[in-house]
């Protein structure tokens, strides 16, 4: 019997969107062909205790992903050993990596020493931010190169690596990530519930991301003025943390819009759902920045799930993930004007706004479905063991 194992820093109780990819696929995969080494991560052991999955937790962070320091040979060498020893305890034939730095590295070597195919994940900001070192384009192009097959979860990353870093074609192959429409549902208007939220009376649009400058939470916070003047109980509500929570606290004090903008750092998974249900819009006002890209979009997934129409920046794989026009809009999002001119348009019409809901609730339940990725992905990890 074939036997594979997925390393990846990013599992949870690790929040990230490739993280909620691995545990939502793998889950649904066989527990005796499939053993997973996940990063280690707080509350690690009480969150292993509330599932079956065969995890072991592996120390995968480094500040150094390079090979020329000293740092990062001792960070390969500790990782190489530990994998090496859950190869041989349970005869792994197959190695799924879930980025190219570190993992995709790690499984390149255990490719090279011991004759152990890897297959490879790629999301698009991890090739991208890996361009800015000439170290890490030779670690990433060896990956590429060697790796079974190239898994990009979604077109615009796959045209990355083929244009960038000449990946071949007929090793890569698209598996969009997806989203459980068992839990992710639409919901009736209900002011209890945006009462709980601290939303009642507003008219909200909702960023579901960490806060990072590739996000573009910034830009639609300079957008807000504009859209108060023909919505004035507007409010964006920002669920996430991230190194840019300061920063844009400050922009929000100095626009004057502490009524209108609401950080929600610390929310529970139920409440994150009912945040989806109960906001109007949907936003990820994403943009390219210093190479960091979106390259997919799961959030805007999980709300079309729940039957809200979303807009989102015109970079990376955004565009992937909805029907433009029907579902959602690709906007400009490096400045706030087309911002609040989409969202004013679709905050004065909640009509229409309801049924371009029901158009992404189907869109989702008939494609992007968790249950029909792992039929794909199932089908291709066959063809390439077979």
């Amino acid at each position: 019997m074939n036997k594979t194992l997925l390393l990846s820093e990013i599992f949870p109780p690790t929040n990230g969107g490739s993280g909620r990819w691995f545990w939502e696929l793998y889950s649904r995969l066989s527990r005796s062909e499939y053993i997973i080494a996940a990063g280690q991560a707080v509350s690690d052991e009480v969150f292993d205790k509330t599932h079956d999955l065969n995890v072991t937790r592996v120390n995968l962070t480094s500040p150094s992903w390079g090979i020329k320091s000293i740092t990062g040979l001792k960070f390969y060498w500790r990782v190489f050993n530990h994998i090496r020893k859950l190869i041989k305890q349970h005869k792994i034939t197959t190695i799924h990596c879930g980025r190219c730095l570190p993992e995709g590295f790690i499984g390149y070597l255990f490719y090279k020493l011991y004759n152990i195919p890897y297959v490879c994940y790629i999301h698009g900001e991890d090739v991208e931010a890996a361009a800015t070192s000439r170290e890490l384009i030779w670690i990433v192009k060896k990956v590429l190169a060697n790796a079974t097959t190239l898994i990009c979860n979604s077109q615009n990353t796959a045209n990355l690596i083929l244009n960038n870093w000449q990946a071949a074609p007929d090793k890569t192959v698209i598996l969009n990530p997806g989203c459980d429409t068992e839990r992710f549902i639409p919901a009736e208007e209900n002011d209890g519930v945006k009462k709980s939220l601290g939303w009642q009376g507003k008219r909200v649009v909702l960023t579901v991301g960490r806060l990072q400058k590739r996000k573009g939470q910034d830009m639609l916070i300079r957008a807000l003025p504009e859209i108060k003047k023909s919505i004035p109980d507007v409010l964006y509500a920002i669920i996430g943390g991230g190194s840019e929570k300061q920063e844009l606290e400050v922009l929000t004090q100095k626009l004057g819009l502490e009524d209108n903008v609401l950080f929600m750092t610390e929310i529970s998974d139920e409440q994150m759902i009912q945040a989806y249900q109960q906001c109007d819009v949907f936003a990820l006002p994403n943009r390219n920045f210093q190479q960091d890209i979106e390259g997919f979009g799961m959030v805007l997934v999980e709300a079309q799930a729940c039957g809200k129409p979303v807009i989102a920046g015109d970079s990376g794989g955004t565009a992937e993930t909805m029907l433009i026009g029907k579902t959602g809009f690709i906007i400009d999002c490096t400045q706030p004007e087309p911002i609040a001119t989409k969202l004013t348009e679709l905050l004065q019409n909640p009509e229409r706004c309801k049924a371009m809901g029901k158009k992404a609730r189907k869109h989702v339940e008939c494609t992007l479905d968790w249950k029909v990725h792992t039929e794909k992905a199932n089908i291709l990890f066959n063809s390439i063991e077979s």
